[in-house]
């Protein structure tokens, strides 16, 4: 064990002070199933006492900052033993990565190799965010007997969703994604370089024709596990990838924390309800962030959640969530509220049309993804008013209101639509203009629709309060691109289509959307 850089003492010394001094070896080989070298950074607290240990395990946490400081120094110094893993062919580990398939057998082999070290106190717990929490997931497909706790930030448990949920790739996510899927030895200042240069390159590269000629640019390389998910959109090739059942089965006491604007919160939602009906302990955490900034403008609420979990304290609450509008926190026995109801508006009547029913969708000039669930600069609630000026956004807008109606619960668009081509995308978005007329977005979804007929639009959950003389509007449009990979109007594979056709689609009377409401408000 060695003192800690120099430049991370400084770091840590910004922070409220902990309780123990923390020392740190680097690249400690841990034997995976196969025997490769799992590259392991242990954090320590500076005592004689027996300690906990905390395991965490991703591609991408041995590049540095900030995992070493958030999860490495912070948790080592509250008294306990951190372990930071890169998984199997990634960050300087051995072997061949595979998104997905050696975390069951990787991390019960690195469990085994915990149990046999002298500091090992015999109390386990995981915590981590992303892909950190999809391998404890898979921790639980044969948990180990001194598993007390699990800490889930930000998570998924289902690829096949994380991918191709609505039945369109998620384009900008899997190019993140890609970043930390590394052989070899990633510091942070290369994933800095990198995500500049996708920064730059990200727009360019994916409008260029076909798609796995020009992505490359945009991360420095071919990356064969993103070309193993553009290639697989059929539910089969990722059957055995799907952890929805076992996460929503976990016996060890757990904590789930998301983003209103996170890339599945839905999918966290998920693990949480169906761990509340198996009568599992478990907590839920949903703050006003993103994906990417819920470990900083949400700090201190994760932190004070993940350390309850890590002491085995009681929970301060069921469900914490964060709602909008009136910028408050509030404390609620399960989520969705038991006693919400669901209430209907229709387009036309109750949310007019600001032009037309019909729009124009030219996958040339797609639609652009702005604010919402994206790892850009544009993430999360922004004014809408760049989007909603274009021609291909269909806008339906209700009366200002009298009374403040508020939405704690799923939220989803039932639409009669067509479209001229095979396939044509429905990109839906509720928003909430406020009196001088700015828009900002709440919640959306994607579907792909073939032909006429209804089309189901699931635009997720919310906790939102549309004030008195605020207006509930919804966008209907055909993309968000980059975030999802744009709808060329072929059938063609994307990875190799090179031809674009324009599509007409039309919404029709009939369509509404459907909201959860506080019961207060069901009979007004």
């Amino acid at each position: 064990m060695r003192r800690l850089p120099l430049a991370l003492r400084l770091m840590t010394r910004r922070g409220s002070p902990g309780r123990y001094e923390v020392q740190r070896e680097t690249a400690v080989r841990v034997p995976a199933a196969d025997g490769s070298p799992l590259l392991t950074d242990h954090y320590a607290p500076v005592t004689s006492e027996p300690c906990p240990t905390v395991l965490v395990r991703a591609p991408y946490l041995r590049s540095g900052f900030p995992w070493n400081l958030l999860y490495g120094v912070r948790i080592a110094e509250q008294g306990f033993h951190v372990l930071l893993q890169s998984s199997r062919g990634t960050g300087g580990s051995g072997g061949e990565f595979h998104s997905w398939r050696n975390e069951t057998a990787d991390g019960r082999a690195t469990v085994e190799w915990i149990r046999k070290q002298n500091w090992f106190s015999g109390d386990l717990f995981t915590l981590g965010a992303s892909y950190m929490s999809y391998a404890q997931a898979a921790l639980a497909v044969d948990p180990p007997p001194e598993w007390r706790g699990a800490v889930m930030q930000v998570g998924l448990t289902d690829p096949h969703e994380f991918f191709w949920g609505g039945g369109a790739f998620r384009l900008e996510r899997s190019l993140v994604g890609t970043l930390g899927l590394v052989q070899g030895n990633v510091t942070s200042g290369a994933m800095l370089r990198g995500a500049l240069r996708m920064r730059f390159r990200l727009a360019k590269a994916t409008l260029g024709l076909p798609l796995l000629d020009a992505y490359p640019s945009a991360i420095g390389g071919r990356r064969p596990a993103f070309e193993e998910w553009l290639a697989h959109p059929e539910p089969e090739f990722w059957h055995d990838t799907d952890l929805t059942t076992v996460a929503g089965a976990m016996e060890v006491p757990t904590s789930l924390c998301t983003g209103w604007w996170d890339l599945e919160p839905a999918q966290v939602i998920e693990q949480y309800r169906r761990m509340r009906a198996a009568g599992r302990d478990v907590d839920l955490l949903i703050g006003p962030w993103t994906h990417t900034n819920s470990l900083e403008r949400g700090w201190t609420e994760v932190f004070a959640q993940t350390m309850r979990r890590l002491r085995r304290e009681p929970p301060a609450y069921q469900v914490r969530v964060h709602v909008g509008g009136v910028d408050e926190w509030r404390d609620l026995p399960e989520w969705p509220p038991p006693d919400a109801e669901s209430r209907t508006l229709a387009l036309g009547p109750e949310l007019r049309p600001d032009r037309t029913w019909t729009f124009r969708y030219d996958p040339a000039d797609p639609t652009p993804s702005i604010g919402g669930p994206l790892q850009s600069p544009t993430q999360g609630q922004v004014d809408n008013a760049r989007l909603e000026s274009r021609a291909d956004v269909l806008l339906f807008t209700g009366e200002p209101l009298a009374e403040p109606l508020t939405v704690l619960g799923p939220v989803r668009a039932s639409l009669a639509a067509s479209t001229t081509a095979a396939s044509g995308d429905l990109f839906v978005r509720l928003c909430d203009v406020d009196p001088a007329g700015r828009s900002i977005n709440i919640c959306d979804g994607l579907t792909r629709m073939t032909g006429d007929g209804r089309t189901e639009v699931d635009l997720g959950h919310t906790a939102h309060v549309f004030r008195p003389g605020h207006r509930v509007r919804l966008q209907v449009s055909g993309g968000a691109h980059p975030r999802y990979l744009r709808n060329y109007g072929t059938g063609e594979p994307p990875g190799y289509a090179t031809r674009l056709v324009p599509t007409e689609t039309t919404v029709g009377e009939g369509s509404t959307v459907i909201l959860t409401v506080s019961p207060e408000q069901v009979n007004r």
